[in-house]
C-alpha cells in the first residue's frame, strides 16, 4: 500500500463503543431486525448494522460500531495514529479492479464489491484481497452450505464493502438518521460502510490482532445481511460469537471472529432480545 503511518500503542480508556462489525438491534425501511433466518430485503431507507450502541437520529433506524487494528505498515490498516487519519475525503469510491471465482458451494451467489475512498493511503487491491481471504476461509459463512460469494468489480451487487474516511462515513450512515459521530461503521441498505479509523486502529480487545478484528467485522456484517441477529456469550471461557456485540465486552467470552469453528460447527450463543 502505498504510504505509512507512525506506529501507536492504543490507550484502553475512554474508547467509544458505538460500533460496526456488528449490527445494531434495528433494520430501517424494509429490512426487519435481525433474528435468524432468511436475508433482510434492502429498501431505499437501508439496512443499518452495528458493533455497539450508537448515537441515533430521530429520522431513521440504524446502528453503528467500531473495528481497529494496532501497527505495521499503511495496506494492512497497522500502524496508523488517529491524528494521522484524515477527517473527510472526497465521498467518491474506487473498487478494486479484477473480481474472482465463485467461493463456497451454496445456491444462492451474492455478487461483492470492495471499494476505498479516492485520496486514501490504502489500497483497494490490498484490501479487497483481505475482505476476499476473510469470506473465503473456511470458518466463515459459506460453511452454512446455503451461502456463496463472488466479487466483482463492476455491474450488479448484493452489497459493498466500502472503507472511507470517518466525515464519509458520517454523512453516507447520516442519510439514514444514523448518527456514527466520526467514530463507527454502519451498515446502511447494501452498502457496508468501515470507518477508516476503525479499519486502522483496534478495539482492546483486538489491538494486538487486527487481522482477526476486521474478519470480525466482515462475518458480523454479512452475518446480518444474511438474516442473523445479534447473540451473547454462551459461556465463560467459550469462544465469542461472530454475531456478539464483542465491543460492548465480552462477558466471560474469548475473543473470536468466525461463525464456524475449524470442524464446521456454528460457534453461537443466546439470541439477543
Amino acid at each position: 500500500m502505498a504510504g505509512s503511518f507512525a506506529v501507536i500503542a492504543l490507550a484502553t480508556v475512554g474508547y467509544v463503543a458505538m460500533a460496526h462489525g456488528e449490527r445494531s438491534e434495528a433494520s430501517a425501511g424494509a429490512g426487519r431486525e435481525s433474528g435468524g433466518g432468511g436475508r433482510p430485503s434492502a429498501s431505499a431507507t437501508g439496512r443499518v448494522e452495528a458493533d455497539g450502541a450508537p448515537s441515533r437520529r430521530p429520522a431513521g433506524r440504524s446502528a453503528a460500531s467500531p473495528s481497529a487494528s494496532p501497527t505495521g505498515s499503511a495496506s494492512s490498516g497497522t500502524g496508523s495514529r488517529a491524528k494521522d487519519i484524515p477527517a473527510a475525503g472526497p465521498g467518491t469510491f474506487t473498487a478494486a479492479a479484477g473480481g474472482g471465482g465463485r467461493i463456497g458451494k451454496g445456491a444462492k451467489v451474492l455478487r461483492y464489491a470492495v471499494s476505498v475512498e479516492d485520496g486514501l493511503e490504502l489500497s483497494a487491491a490490498e484490501t479487497a484481497e483481505e475482505v476476499d481471504r476473510i469470506l473465503a476461509d473456511p470458518r466463515g459463512w459459506t460453511a452454512d452450505g446455503i451461502s456463496s460469494f463472488q466479487r466483482v468489480s463492476s455491474g450488479a451487487t448484493d452489497f459493498e464493502v466500502k472503507v472511507a474516511t470517518p466525515g464519509t462515513v458520517d454523512q453516507i450512515c447520516g442519510e439514514y438518521g444514523l448518527d456514527t459521530g466520526g467514530e463507527v461503521n454502519c451498515s446502511v441498505g447494501s452498502q457496508v460502510m468501515v470507518n477508516l479509523k476503525r479499519w486502522l486502529l483496534a478495539t482492546p480487545f483486538y489491538v494486538q490482532d487486527i487481522p482477526q478484528y476486521r474478519a470480525l467485522i466482515v462475518n458480523h456484517e454479512v452475518g446480518h445481511f444474511l438474516g442473523h441477529g445479534h447473540q451473547t456469550c454462551p459461556g465463560p471461557g467459550r469462544p465469542a460469537p461472530a454475531m456478539m456485540q464483542q465491543i460492548k465486552g465480552l462477558h466471560g467470552c474469548v475473543i473470536n471472529a468466525w461463525p464456524y469453528d475449524a470442524d464446521g460447527k456454528a460457534i453461537t450463543g443466546p439470541p439477543v432480545p
